[in-house]
């Protein structure tokens, strides 16, 4: 399949040099694309900015049917679209199927949200003189997405923009570009007017471009801490707006009193689950003294128990890492753990399967400290660390180490410390007998200190990036 970028409501067709790989099978090419560069990014963005006064001016109800057209088409198209994302990224097709349905959802969620914008009259402190606000558009936004959630995440970062009256410039991670343009073709066939989405494909130097654009102006971004930092610094420099979603090293914390079997199976999910390649994943298991080995031993079995496969076998549990570049750091990091002391219970191996894949039996290293680098950063694999702590109060404090809060979660039964904890771990979003991943499409998504900057993503929060508040005073 040959890919082309989407300007001004025009497939441009360039040389489609670069490749994406099936990483269940490293010798089907999945497809081709041009990587684009400045050209294409001014173009884009020119579009962009000549559509925002028709865009934006429209009615709610034009922006609103669009939405819920571009969702009621990706339900319908969704297992061809989850086959496409299951071989594109790796996920099996269950979760890649799951994850069109998600983008679905965020589309007709955000129908109603189109609808829904309002503002607020208030009374002046001067006889005569009214006063009111409303919420408007900022203007053309440009996304930039990463590949563990290739439809996922434009979908939430598109969908608010697009219902707010914003046009759109999408930038997709350069491994997932045929499920990006999948969705740009639905959005476009549903009846997006020129300009109002656009798509450029490529690597770095497109999303420098939109980044550094003086027309563009709000950013949202999600990818690694080192990227977004750049990102924000150049965003800032200029005075757009910005927004950041960088990763996380989710604590979850087991307590004693815990039901054995549901704290496994918790820990198993949010650790293994899409082959651990969630922002919000369960990396490190923070486990009471009084059950650390109990604990340990179980999900060592219940691991090594998984099955891992290509993405499209119906038997796989754990499919292939995204890329050979990921299988290779998660492997440099299982050598990083034992090197400083930590203890290869199962898994961390790379699996030679039927096909040429990038593929790995899930790992559980325990004997780690808190301070260990396995423990502080982002490693994006199928890989969990365990950390031994004495009791609560330990347990809390190891949670609170490190540059990230994405996710946090504690398993237990004592209601008091499920109380205390929610409170009091430093995490966006915190999980109480519950995986630390996984997360509703109509709820605020985001996370604290290195993990996040900016208003939160998704759901009624949305419209805080989104838009802008106008005062307006009114005299006699």
């Amino acid at each position: 399949m040959d890919l082309s970028h989407l300007i001004d409501g025009e497939w441009i067709e360039a040389d489609a040099s670069a490749e994406s790989i099936n990483p269940s099978d490293s010798c089907e090419v999945v497809a081709r694309y041009p990587a684009g560069g400045l050209a294409e990014v001014e173009a884009a963005v020119s579009a962009a900015r000549r559509a925002f006064a028709g865009w934006s001016a429209a009615s709610p109800e034009v922006r609103s049917d669009l939405l819920d057209r571009v969702g009621a088409t990706l339900m319908a198209r969704a297992a061809d679209l989850g086959e496409l994302l299951a071989r594109e990224e790796g996920k099996t097709r269950a979760e890649a199927t799951g994850e069109v349905m998600r983008a679905a959802r965020i589309f007709k969620y955000f129908a109603g949200e189109a609808l829904r914008r309002h503002g607020r009259t208030l009374e002046s402190t001067r006889p005569g003189v009214d006063v009111e606000t409303w919420r408007e558009a900022i203007g053309v936004v440009g996304l930039i997405t990463p590949w563990n959630f290739p439809i996922a995440i434009p979908a939430w970062k598109a969908a608010p923009a697009l219902a707010f009256g914003n046009t759109v410039v999408l930038k997709p991670a350069h491994l997932t570009p045929a499920v990006a343009h999948a969705l740009a073709a639905i959005i476009q066939e549903c009846g997006a007017p020129a300009g109002v989405f656009n798509l450029v494909l490529g690597h770095g130097e497109v999303g420098a471009a939109i980044v550094t654009h003086p027309d563009v102006d709000a950013i949202s971004f999600t990818g690694s801490q080192a990227v977004g930092a750049k990102v924000g610094q150049a965003a800032v420099a200029r005075g757009a707006r910005v927004q950041l979603e960088m990763g996380g090293k989710n604590p979850l914390v087991v307590l004693a009193d815990a039901d054995l079997d549901r704290a496994v199976a918790i820990a198993l999910d949010g650790g293994f689950f899409q082959t651990g390649q969630r922002c919000t994943a369960s990396s490190r298991v923070i486990v009471e003294d009084a059950i650390h080995d109990r604990f340990v031993a179980a999900l060592a079995e219940r691991a090594a128990a998984l099955k891992v496969g290509p993405a499209l076998d119906p038997a796989t549990q754990v499919g292939p890492a995204s890329s050979e570049s990921q299988l290779e750091q998660n492997l440099r990091y299982i050598g990083i753990a034992t090197a400083e002391g930590g203890r290869l219970v199962t898994g961390g191996e790379r699996l030679n399967l039927d096909t040429l894949g990038y593929f790995m039996s899930p790992a559980v290293i325990a004997g780690t400290a808190p301070d260990m680098r396995i423990n502080n950063e982002e490693v994006f694999g199928p890989v969990v660390s365990t950390i031994r702590v004495k009791d609560y109060d330990e347990a809390l404090a190891v949670a609170n180490q490190g540059e990230f809060g994405l996710s946090a979660g504690i398993v237990t039964t004592n209601l008091a410390r499920a109380r205390h904890f929610r409170r009091n771990v430093r995490a966006g979003m915190v999980m109480v007998n519950l995986p630390t991943a996984g997360v509703d499409y109509h709820v605020p998504f985001g996370g604290t200190r290195g993990s996040s900057y900016g208003p939160r993503e998704q759901g009624f929060a949305a419209v805080e990036f989104y838009t802008q508040i106008k005062t307006v005073y009114l005299g006699d």
